[in-house]
């Protein structure tokens, strides 16, 4: 599921990041915060215009507008973005969990010319060739010594051209089924007008405090927590990563009352231990992606805060708003101006209504479940530099999202699933393709295929099929040829796999099953999952090395399956 934030907003053409920020000029209340610093709305317009300055003299002339960010949430993250509005320029948030050449390309790909880090993550760059780019690290005396000279700037004074509703604000990557992620666009004038929509849907108001504890890389954070802040005039407070044992203390001392979230991070805040004050505190709302509705009912049970569940994402090409009557389980309605349909992917023709059991659950999946389309006009601005994913995106003048929902008789829609060989782990997307390319760099392994399987809470985990070489390893090799140790080191030892990468569940096979036009029938494999008929191998919740797989571990999977109310996805 894309994340959220566009709510189907379209730009004006007449607010601009750059004009929020410089509204912040002469407020001096509390605007951005975390446990070491405190900055007012005036000090984040001021920082903002210094970072502007300064990005105006280290651009090159002629070179695209384009800085990049590798950052924990610390106020710079805020203040760069803020700063990037005001000169014109485009921010490209760098996903830490990145590696290796990987990581490079995204920086290279995405043409930044300078790179703003800090010392922690310095040892990701080790060894990177990055010809042209600048790396700003944050932490450093050398970084004051550099801003120092334009302690005195003015927002609006230094810019890289004209500043209006179309420059590009974001390139927030966004992993599909075809390799290397995609960097989408959003522009200022789409951002504003995010910003703006949320915040009104939600009655933020000035004396809010925005919670970002998502990761700021993520579109997210930025897009559905850091623009209705500033469109509202609210203020920020900002956790370097998310705590699920910090959180409620954090929420406290800010006095926050809106956050965001993605992924399981309303299940880790679930498995804190159940404190008499978990009610004691100003949250009013969280709106996110991917909590469920049981768990969802949860949190509010005993925090006493709404959670709403929506979908959208950073490229803007379609969004569902939830409204007051949406059933449990639904995300909601097509967003106004958007004319969503659930099609079959091959044919485009619309797929059956949804016949739902007194409980929820689908009756008919084969029949009703499709693709999600938009068929109307639509806020998607591109990716950078890739014409052939803008393509199909917009095939036939529509545009494809490439998951899966089905709708019910009152047009409120459902989240099923992804297409093609999409995973979305804890929150990351990822293209099976690149896991693939990874494993099979192993010496044992004859043929890879990589795919989703369901979590138990919340989106994908990562399940490998690995077809070994005659003979298989021995030592301390299983009766399959499989060694785990080996695999483990293996994996360790690759410097491109990211940390959301590693296989959770190892399926070995004889052969890759095929389809009659010889692809790897992925269908199959995603059906059937970890209950299967061959030996599989896994990873339990805490542990790092890999064992088999027992009758026992399935049955404890499927209680937890049924638990979170996704038991329907181990059948599908």
């Amino acid at each position: 599921m894309g994340h959220l934030g566009t709510a189907g907003t379209r730009t004006t053409g007449t607010a601009t990041v750059a004009e929020l920020v410089q509204r912040q000029w002469g407020d001096h209340r509390v605007g951005l915060r975390d446990r070491s610093r405190v900055l007012s709305h005036h000090q984040v317009a001021s920082g903002a215009a210094a970072r502007a300055a300064l990005l105006v003299d280290l651009v090159p002339r002629g070179a695209e507008p384009h800085l990049g960010v590798l950052l924990d949430n610390t106020p710079e993250f805020p203040l760069w973005l803020s700063a990037a509005a005001l000169a014109g320029a485009a921010v490209a948030g760098i996903n830490p969990t990145r590696r290796g050449a990987e990581l490079a390309r995204d920086i290279l790909h995405t043409e930044c010319r300078v790179l703003v880090t800090e010392r922690a993550r310095l040892p990701l760059l080790d060894g990177l060739d990055l010809p042209g780019v600048r790396v700003l690290v944050t932490d450093t005396e050398a970084y004051g010594e550099l801003l120092a000279p334009y302690a005195d700037a003015v927002p609006g004074e230094a810019v890289l051209g004209p500043v209006g509703p179309g420059n590009r604000m974001l390139l927030y990557f966004t992993s599909g089924s075809t390799g290397a992620p995609k960097a989408a666009i959003c522009t200022q004038g789409r951002l504003a007008a995010a910003g703006a929509s949320l915040a009104g849907h939600f009655g933020v108001r000035r004396d809010d405090v925005h919670y970002i504890c998502m990761p700021m890389f993520h579109g997210n954070a930025v897009i559905a927590d850091w623009a209705p802040a500033v469109a509202a005039g609210a203020g920020v407070a900002l956790r370097a990563r998310f705590s699920a044992s910090g959180f409620l203390d954090d929420v406290r001392e800010f006095g926050a009352t809106y956050f965001t979230y993605v992924g399981r991070a309303v299940q880790y805040l679930l498995a804190t231990p159940e404190r008499p004050d978990d009610r004691d505190h100003p949250l009013r709302l969280g709106f996110g992606t991917e909590a469920g509705a049981v768990d969802a009912a949860r949190f509010e049970a005993r925090f006493g805060a709404r959670l709403v569940e929506g979908y959208g994402s950073s490229e803007g090409g379609a969004a569902i708003q939830h409204t007051a009557d949406t059933p449990a389980g639904a995300i909601g309605r097509a967003a106004p101006g958007d004319d969503l349909a659930v099609v079959d992917p091959d044919t485009g023709e619309e797929r059956a209504t949804a016949v739902l059991s007194g409980g929820g659950r689908l009756l008919n999946g084969a029949e009703a479940i499709g693709e999600l389309v938009n068929r109307g006009p639509n806020p998607f601005e591109g990716y950078w530099r890739h014409p052939e994913a803008e393509e199909a995106r917009r095939r036939g003048g529509w545009y494809w999202t490439g998951d899966l929902f089905f709708r019910d008789t009152q047009g409120f829609l459902y989240f099923a699933g992804r297409t093609d060989d999409r995973l979305r782990v804890d929150s990351e997307n990822l293209a099976a393709a690149v896991v693939e390319s990874i494993l099979s760099r192993w010496g044992e392994a004859a043929a890879v295929a990589v795919y989703a399987v369901p979590d138990p809470v919340a989106g994908d985990q990562v399940m490998a099929a690995l077809a070994l070489r005659s003979g298989g390893p021995g030592g301390a090799a299983g009766p399959d040829g499989f060694d785990p140790a080996a695999f483990a080191a293996f994996l360790a030892s690759q410097p491109d796999l990211g940390t959301k990468m590693a296989p959770r569940f190892i399926r070995v096979v004889r052969e890759l099953p095929v389809t009659a036009t010889n692809k790897i029938h992925r269908v199959g494999l995603r059906r059937e999952g970890f209950r299967c008929e061959d030996p599989v191998w896994w990873r339990p919740a805490g542990e790092s090395a890999y064992r088999p797989l027992t009758a026992g571990d399935v049955s404890a999977l499927e209680a937890e399956y049924a638990d979170h109310g996704r038991e329907d996805l181990l059948n599908r």
